[in-house]
């Protein structure tokens, strides 16, 4: 935990601790003022009716004293009421005295009944006349009972009011404790809140700063440091409004890195990420301050250029176009790229952030597809033209559902015996508002973005499915499908591949899965890693389309490949191209010298069917024997053609 974390936690502990004994200590404090305060008031009442106690006694000697001078009744009555305040007084004292002051008030009783009947006796005798007799009781018991008592009361007074002045001396003592205290505690506490406001005003701050970087982070992209879709996004929403209240135009363009992801695959993502790095570096060196240079995702790029119509648009596309296109120096590799730029005008094309970006968006994937480098929108061209985020939303719906996503399957036939030993999956997908969709519409984007990897598995799922029908129909018929090289990268191909042939049943030699020349060559460590395991495990492997990549044969010796598949565009010009023949001819010779069972596509003709069968070609493929049809077609053909498969052994 950092310092001020513990400095913090520390004064809010220290706060609510000085906060703990202020209070503590104000009513440990208050407790004992009230005790002193009680026994200071006690005390007082204590040392009032002793006070009491010794009027009454001293009204009892001088009412005594009166009466041997002149006996008169009346000073009996004042006798009475002297003794009745004496006893109220030593009542009291029972009160508010303790167990001492029990045991003189019992004293004092006990002597003063003994003080009552001299003093019954002196009356009877000043009554009789007997000054002699009264002057003797006067001299010999009286005045020594009254001395006695007088003492007694004195004393106890004494000590009562001793104890109400410690009292009070103890209270005025607490009282100072307490005053110093709490103007200690005061003053602490004043110095911990201060402490306490300057740690939270640093808090606040630091909050505010992460409340900041918390927005940079959520609007801007963490490689590139460049803005990412949300915030380009808002900004182009306010030059938008910005434009048509002045009557300005607005340009956008889209950029997209072709290849990047062969970057990535060759050269790994520390080479890709220093690439996208150096891309936004170039982008935002030439471009206005008032420009927003965005990364909307991958290697897409996006400039919003507020002010500029077409023709400034187009032109500053062409420069941009030629900067970027310069060469990469990535740590000691040098890499050259190819870039898309698609660029769209507000208002002249659209006037809203959706509009304005899909329009943007179908002319770079026009670029893209034609390969010229930049092209403006044109409504004319391009509005007929589906966007490929809708196709692409479309497409994942599709492999969600049952009844979209078909496979067709075109026979292949061995030459030698003219009989059917296999048959190739092709994907076909009928689209409940477009209808058949092409592969080449839907393809390129599934490997552009990863989704490639779920339709193959949907793919190898029908595949495997059907071979299985066919089997328990007696049918002996292997599949072959398309591996993409996405597909091919991906270290789970292999388990996916195992649980499905476990899931349908389904013998590993009745899989055929087909890898390009290029898929092998991008990662050939990976490539060959992937294709051993899955030869391993008994599906047989071929190269597709070959002849239009550019594997070497020292390489291609290494891979543990059955088939070699010749490309069509050979086969279908090899008897009207000598060279094309010759081609066609040596990936027949090559194919055997490895070992390998060689098959021929694009076979259209009955003159491609003997060129073969002449060079030596093991299968064919093609539109002579069979268009792709869906699987229970299949069967039909097999009747009606007249070919046979071998018959089905599980």
């Amino acid at each position: 935990m950092a310092p001020s974390h513990w400095v913090g936690r520390i004064a809010w502990v220290g706060l609510v601790v000085t906060v703990l004994v202020i209070g503590a200590g104000t009513f440990v404090a208050g407790l004992s003022v009230r005790e002193q305060t009680n026994t200071t008031a006690t005390e007082s009442d204590l040392d009032g009716a002793y006070d009491d106690a010794a009027d009454a006694v001293a009204a009892e000697i001088a009412i005594e004293r009166k009466y041997q001078l002149r006996p008169d009744p009346t000073l009996r009555t004042e006798l009475k009421v002297a003794q009745d305040k004496l006893d109220r007084a030593l009542t009291e004292v029972v009160e508010y005295g303790t167990g001492a002051d029990l045991d003189m008030v019992t004293e004092l009783r006990n002597a003063h009944i003994l003080l009552n009947r001299s003093i019954q006796r002196m009356m009877e005798a000043a009554d009789a006349g007997d000054r002699a007799m009264a002057l003797r009781i006067e001299t010999n018991e009286l005045a020594p009972a009254f001395d006695t008592i007088h003492t007694l009361i004195v004393e106890a007074g004494e000590k009562s009011e001793a104890t109400a002045d410690k009292a009070v001396n103890d209270l005025q003592r607490i009282e100072a404790i307490m005053f110093v205290t709490i103007g200690v505690m005061f003053v602490l506490g004043l110095a911990l809140i201060a402490g306490c406001m300057v740690l939270i005003s640093r808090f606040q701050r630091r909050l505010v700063e992460q409340v900041e970087a918390s927005h940079h982070q959520a609007t801007h992209d963490a490689l590139t440091g460049l803005p990412n879709r949300v915030l380009f996004a808002d900004r182009l929403g306010q030059v938008l409004s910005s434009g048509r209240r002045n009557g300005t135009s607005v340009a956008v363009m889209l950029l997209d890195l072709d290849r990047f992801k062969e970057v990535n695959d060759t050269l790994g993502h520390r080479y890709g990420d220093d690439l996208l790095r150096s891309v936004a570096e170039r982008l935002g060196g030439m471009l206005r301050e008032s420009d927003t240079v965005a990364r909307l995702s991958g290697d897409e790029f996006a400039v919003l250029l507020p002010g500029v119509d077409a023709a400034a648009g187009r032109e500053l596309a062409d420069r941009v176009l030629q900067e970027l296109h310069r060469s990469y120096l990535l740590g000691d590799v040098t890499v050259d790229i190819e870039i898309s730029i698609g660029i769209a005008v507000a208002p002249e094309h659209a006037d809203a952030v959706e509009d304005i970006m899909r329009c943007a968006d179908l002319a770079m994937y026009s670029a893209k597809d034609a390969k010229t480098g930049v092209v403006m929108y044109d409504p004319g061209t391009l509005v007929h033209q589906p966007s490929r985020l809708v196709l692409l939303g479309d497409l994942r719906r599709a492999l969600d559902r049952t009844d979209e996503l078909v496979l067709h399957y075109q026979p292949k036939v061995a030459l030698n015996m003219d009989q059917v030993c296999g048959a190739e999956a092709l994907v076909r997908w009928h689209h409940p508002v477009r209808g058949m969709v092409s592969p080449a519409e839907f393809i390129p984007i599934a490997e552009s973005t990863g989704l490639i990897n779920r339709l193959t598995v949907h793919v190898l799922a029908l595949a495997l499915r059907q071979v299985r029908r066919w089997l328990d129909d007696g049918h002996e018929i292997p599949v072959a499908v398309n591996l993409s090289p996405r597909c091919l990268l991906d270290t789970s191909l292999l388990d996916t591949v195992r649980n499905l042939l476990t899931r349908y049943g389904v013998p590993a030699r009745m899989l055929r899965l087909e890898v390009t020349e290029t898929a092998v060559m991008g990662n050939p460590a990976l490539a060959l890693a992937t294709l051993t395991g899955l030869h391993e495990l008994g599906v047989r492997l071929a190269i597709d389309d070959y002849g239009t990549g550019y594997s070497s044969m020292a390489y291609l010796k290494r891979l543990p490949v059955d088939e070699l598949k010749v490309d069509r565009s050979f086969v279908l010009n090899m008897t009207a191209s000598d060279n094309d023949a010759i081609l066609v001819r040596s990936a027949i010779d090559l194919g055997h010298n490895l070992g390998l069972t060689v098959v021929a596509e694009g076979v259209e003709t009955d003159q491609h069917v003997e060129a073969l069968r002449h060079l030596g070609c093991d299968i064919a493929q093609g539109y002579h024997f069979a268009r792709p049809m869906p699987a229970e077609d299949v069967v039909e053909w097999l009747r009606t053609s007249g070919r046979q498969t071998r018959v089905a052994v599980g």
